[in-house]
């Protein structure tokens, strides 16, 4: 998943891949615990993944924020 790949998301697919990658990274996890997983750096992107997807949401949260005080300002 690249930053182009989530920016072209609406919100509502935003918040079900973020809970589609919460659900992977704890199978993952679960994997590493019981040894079955073969490569432990899925971990890592699956993580990174996340991170997109919150720095996007807040992204988002921050331009609504400011275009809501730009009209009350107005």
């Amino acid at each position: 998943m690249s930053k182009e790949s989530v920016s072209h998301l609406g919100d509502e697919q935003l918040f079900d891949r973020l809970a589609e990658e919460k659900d992977r990274l704890f199978k993952l996890r679960f994997q590493l615990a019981t040894g079955q997983l073969e490569n432990s750096a899925r971990i890592g992107r699956t993580k990174k993944d996340i991170a997109r997807i919150h720095t996007e949401l807040r992204a988002r949260e921050i331009e609504a924020a400011e275009a809501a005080a730009g009209s009350e300002a107005s």
